[in-house]
């Protein structure tokens, strides 16, 4: 099994293989747009731009469940990221991360890569989010952005904590690129 086998809903709510992505390097990430790490949207994009020539894909799913920071709908978050920073990569429609509600490909990828890759941003992360470590135990996503990279063959790979700006994946997408 790997990411392949699972569907999404776009921003429209039309189903979407990820199939479509076969041999791309992918980034998933959940995402919102009213919070702290909302900037790393600009770091993203950047990311995209320098790769996707090159077969590399990052496809976004706006997440709701940390304290509110993705209201609006689809249409409204895809129209600020777009706006505000300029982003052109997929970003697909709403979804759960944790919990009973947690969207298939989510549950799979925890399973796959349970711990985040860590910086020495991660710590103040954690002390802000202790709480929440009791709310998402174990391989729980733990914030927004959090990111998982994939690559050509479906397979995942790393899983980065939400503090990891994009800029710092650079060397891991090239690495899976080759």
């Amino acid at each position: 099994m790997n990411v392949y086998d699972f569907a999404v809903l776009d921003r429209s709510y039309n189903e979407v293989s990820l199939k479509d992505y076969q041999g791309r390097v992918l980034l998933i990430v959940n995402s919102a747009t009213r919070c702290g790490l909302t900037p790393q949207y600009e770091g993203l994009e950047k990311l995209y731009q320098k790769y996707r020539h090159q077969g590399f894909e990052i496809l976004d799913f706006p997440c709701n469940q940390f304290l509110a920071q993705a209201p609006g709908t689809n249409d409204e978050i895809a129209e600020f990221c777009q706006l505000n920073y300029g982003i052109s990569y997929k970003i697909f429609g709403k979804i759960e991360v944790n919990g009973d509600d947690a969207h298939p490909l989510y549950k799979f990828l925890k399973e796959q890569q349970a711990e985040d890759i860590e910086n020495e941003n991660s710590a103040k992360l954690k002390e802000v989010l202790f709480n929440l470590k009791q709310m998402f135990p174990g391989n729980s996503i733990k914030w927004n952005f959090t990111k998982f990279l994939i690559d050509r063959e479906g397979n995942v790979i790393k899983r980065f904590s939400p503090t990891i700006e994009p800029e710092a994946l650079e060397h891991e997408v090239e690495i899976l690129l080759k």
